[in-house]
C-alpha cells in the first residue's frame, strides 16, 4: 500500500500552497503526497474568469509551481486520481480503483463544485459552469465563434465573464435573479453604478429573472425566461453558487454541515484530519462566528497555514477574509463581513470610478470596500478590520480630510 506522512486530498490552491510553504519549512523529500482529481498541476483559479479566459493568461502562466517542482522536491503528484473515501480510523484514503493510500496527517482540500441548472434542455452543448482549467479553456474556445450569450448569475462569476465576453465582441445578455447585482456584497449604490458601467459596455442585464428552458438542437439556440421572454444565444455561461466537496468524507465520520466543521486550528473531529479552502467551514477568531469561504485568498491563506502547523507553529488562524475582482478596467477589493453592519459610509463618489464603502457596527470597520482609491485606504481596511477600530463616520465620508482623520480609538 502506498503512504504518505502528510496526505493533501485536492489539487488546487490550497494544495499548491501547502507544497510550496512546506519545501520553504524544510519538508524532508517524501513526506508529502497530493492527490488530485484534475488533469494539471495545481494553478491559480482567479484567472480562469478573468485573464486566461480572456486569452491573456498562459495555462503555464496560471500555475503555482512549474510542472517539476513537485518532482525536485520529492512530492508524489497524483493526477486524475479519484478517491472514493476516507477511512478515518485506518487512516487510509480509498481510492475509485480500489487501491489504498495511507497517511498520518491528511488535508482535505477539495474545494467545492459549481451548483447546476435543472430545466428542460439543461444538457445541450456550449451551457457552460466555470470552476476547473478545462471549464475555461472551453468557454474561451467556445466564444471563438460565439455571436450570443447568456450568463446567468449577478455575483462575481456571472461578472468576471460577462465582461470578459463583451470584451470579445459578443452581445451578452445577464440574467439576474436578485433585483440588483451583486447583492450579498454591494450596497444598492454600488449595485446601480455597476450596472450602469455594464450597460455603457453594451451588457444587456435581465434583473429579477430566472431561465426555465434552453432551446436548440444539439446545441443551446435559445433561452426562454420566466416571463416567456426568448433570447437567442449560442453560448450561456451559468454562475449561480457552489457547493462544498464534501462527498467523498460524508460517510466518514467527519462532522460536516455547510462543509466539513473544523476548529479555530483548522483541525476536524479526527485530531490528524485538516480541511482548508472552500469545503472548510472554520472557526472565525476575529468575527466569532463560524464561516465557509469561497475565495482565492482564503485558499491560498488557509494553504499556507495548514502547512505551518504541520511544522509545528500551533497558533489559530486568523485572517480578514478577503476578495478581489478586475471587470472591463475596474479593478475592486473587498474585506471583512458586512452582514452585522448597522451603518455603510461611502467615500467618494458612488457614481464615478473611484470610491470606497465602509461597513460599521458600532463604530467599529466590520468591513470595506476600495476602488481606485488611494493606498492608505486600502492599507487601513484590513488593519482596521483586525484592530476592531472605532471610527468617525462624519470624518470618514468627508473625503477632504486624510482618511486617518476618521479614526477615533482601537478597542481594547
Amino acid at each position: 500500500m502506498n503512504q504518505s506522512n502528510i496526505v493533501i486530498l485536492g489539487g488546487g490552491m490550497v494544495a499548491g500552497y501547502a507544497a510550496k510553504q512546506l519545501v520553504e519549512l524544510g519538508l524532508a523529500d517524501g513526506e508529502l503526497a497530493i492527490l488530485s482529481a484534475d488533469n494539471a498541476v495545481p494553478y491559480e483559479r482567479p484567472p480562469l474568469s478573468k485573464s486566461f479566459l480572456a486569452g491573456k493568461d498562459s495555462e503555464d502562466g496560471i500555475k503555482i509551481s512549474p510542472e517539476d517542482f513537485y518532482k525536485k522536491h520529492g512530492i508524489e503528484l497524483r493526477l486524475q486520481c479519484e478517491v472514493a473515501g476516507v477511512d478515518i480510523k485506518r487512516k487510509r484514503l480509498i481510492l475509485k480503483n480500489g487501491d489504498e493510500f495511507g497517511f498520518q496527517k491528511l488535508i482535505v482540500a477539495t474545494g467545492a463544485c459549481p451548483r447546476t441548472l435543472n430545466v428542460p434542455g439543461s444538457g445541450l452543448k456550449n451551457l457552460f459552469y466555470l470552476r476547473t482549467l478545462t471549464d475555461s479553456k472551453s468557454i474561451r474556445n467556445a466564444a471563438e465563434k460565439a455571436k450570443h450569450a447568456v450568463v446567468i448569475g449577478g455575483g462575481f462569476i456571472g461578472m468576471e465573464v460577462a465582461a470578459v465576453l463583451a470584451q470579445k465582441g459578443i452581445e451578452v445578455a445577464m440574467v439576474v435573479n436578485d433585483d440588483r447585482v451583486f447583492k450579498r456584497l454591494f450596497s444598492p449604490e454600488m449595485s446601480s453604478f455597476f450596472e450602469t458601467y455594464y450597460a455603457t459596455k453594451g451588457v444587456r442585464l435581465i434583473k429579477s429573472m430566472s431561465v426555465t428552458e434552453f432551446r436548440g438542437d444539439a446545441s443551446v439556440k435559445s433561452a426562454m425566461l420566466r416571463d416567456a421572454q426568448v433570447i437567442q444565444c449560442d453560448l450561456v455561461v451559468a454562475g449561480i453558487g457552489v457547493k462544498p466537496g464534501i462527498d467523498v468524507v460524508t460517510n466518514s465520520g467527519l462532522d460536516v454541515g455547510d462543509g466539513i466543521l473544523v476548529n479555530e486550528y483548522l483541525q476536524t473531529s479526527h485530531s490528524d484530519i485538516y480541511a482548508a479552502g472552500d469545503v472548510a467551514n472554520y472557526q472565525d477568531v476575529l468575527f466569532e462566528k463560524r464561516r465557509r469561504v469561497e475565495h482565492w485568498d482564503n485558499a491560498v491563506s488557509q494553504g499556507q497555514y495548514s502547512a505551518r502547523l504541520l511544522m509545528g507553529d500551533k497558533t489559530p488562524f486568523r485572517h480578514v477574509p478577503y476578495f478581489f475582482s478586475d471587470v472591463f478596467d475596474l479593478s475592486y477589493e473587498y474585506w471583512g463581513d458586512s452582514s452585522g453592519a448597522d451603518q455603510l459610509i461611502h467615500r467618494g463618489d458612488v457614481s464615478s470610478k473611484s470610491f470606497s464603502a465602509w461597513w460599521l457596527h458600532e463604530q467599529r470597520v466590520v468591513a470595506a470596500f476600495t476602488m481606485n482609491r488611494p493606498d492608505e485606504e486600502r492599507n487601513l481596511a484590513p488593519q482596521w478590520i483586525e484592530s476592531r477600530q472605532r471610527v468617525s463616520a462624519t470624518k470618514l465620508k468627508d473625503v477632504s480630510q486624510p482618511i486617518v482623520a476618521a479614526s477615533v480609538s482601537v478597542a481594547a
